[in-house]
């Protein structure tokens, strides 16, 4: 296959795909843009955004601003009253929040009441816990992991956004420049179907969200992959420690019903670690092949797996 027969898969079958971009050995040897992007064009990332916020941790915890992933989530809000009979949540530790092992009070997500709340963080502390089992895997896609926004805003003194730009953003060139704040609901719905914007969501007092919400270039994403494959590297200056890295994206739990590993927010596959998001977003690095792949979408909720398209087509012809 040649890369106008790759255009064309992609046009064809892959239709909401803006960008994408693959290194081998630190050097890009693809890039395509498409849906009137360019390569700085930025693109709402869904999940990706977790483990975004892994490599967070990650930084504050190097930097002593953590002391533990073993620390009780509660412990970062001695302001937050625990109603009475309610233990679970006093047992929730970090760690049980970065490996989905939390349990929660909802079975199916109270978006309305969610998003229709001030404090995203006081409402997901409201949620969590309840009569389930922590370390029992329950994927939370977008409501309780901003548990993990309040606990790092609370940690290092400034906004999540504040502390990626100065400790992640910067050193990689990366380029997010506001929090995205939604006035109504038409508001929020309108900003899921727009292209292209650049920013971090968050609640109106300022908590960026933990499991969704940022938006990045593919070739930005590209970046944040090649930093992991590279053990925290990033141009001869260490980001965030080797250590948490491989710690990071090692298996600490297993999703059963879909067969799936999890780390500290990355999902773990044979031959390495991604980061995935809906409509068709992901970072996919390959530590045998020494490959990242990077893949920005706009949004179509039944858009095809990226996956097939990885390991099929674009590893094969750019593995060289």
């Amino acid at each position: 296959m040649n890369e106008n027969e790759l255009k064309s898969l992609i046009e064809t079958e892959y239709s909401n795909i803006a960008g994408i971009c693959i290194l081998k050995n630190g050097k890009q040897v693809y890039e395509y843009c498409g849906n009137d992007s360019s390569r700085s064009s930025h693109v709402h990332i869904y999940s990706c955004t977790k483990s975004i916020t892994s490599l967070l941790f990650g930084i504050a915890l190097d930097q002593g601003l953590i002391q533990s992933i073993d620390q009780p989530i509660l412990s970062f809000f001695p302001e937050y009253q625990v109603k009475r009979g309610e233990h679970t949540i006093q047992k929730i530790t970090i760690r049980d929040m970065l490996t989905m092992t939390v349990p929660y009070k909802y079975k199916s997500a109270p978006y309305t009441k969610y998003f229709s709340s001030e404090d995203w963080v006081k409402s997901s502390l409201d949620l969590a816990g309840g009569k389930g089992n922590i370390g029992e895997f329950r994927y939370a896609p977008l409501i309780g992991p901003d548990i993990l926004s309040g606990i790092l805003r609370k940690a290092v003194g400034m906004t999540v956004l504040e502390f990626a730009q100065k400790n992640l953003f910067s050193p990689l060139q990366i380029d997010v420049r506001k929090n995205i704040i939604f006035s109504s609901k038409e508001d929020q719905l309108a900003w899921y179907h727009q292209n292209y914007s650049n920013g971090w969501v968050s609640d109106r007092l300022g908590n960026n969200t933990a499991a969704w919400g940022l938006e990045l270039s593919a070739y930005e994403m590209a970046e944040i992959g090649q930093l992991c494959l590279d053990e925290g590297i990033w141009n001869g200056r260490r980001i965030v420690s080797t250590e948490w890295i491989k710690e990071s994206t090692s298996i600490h739990a297993h999703w059963k019903e879909a067969g799936l590993d999890y780390g500290y927010l990355w999902w773990i596959h044979d031959d390495g670690f991604m980061a995935v998001g809906d409509c068709g977003n992901i970072i996919y690095i390959d530590e045998k092949r020494k490959m990242v792949t990077a893949i920005n979408s706009l949004y179509n909720i039944h858009a095809k797996d990226r996956i097939p398209l990885i390991k099929d087509v674009l590893e094969p012809l750019f593995d060289c």
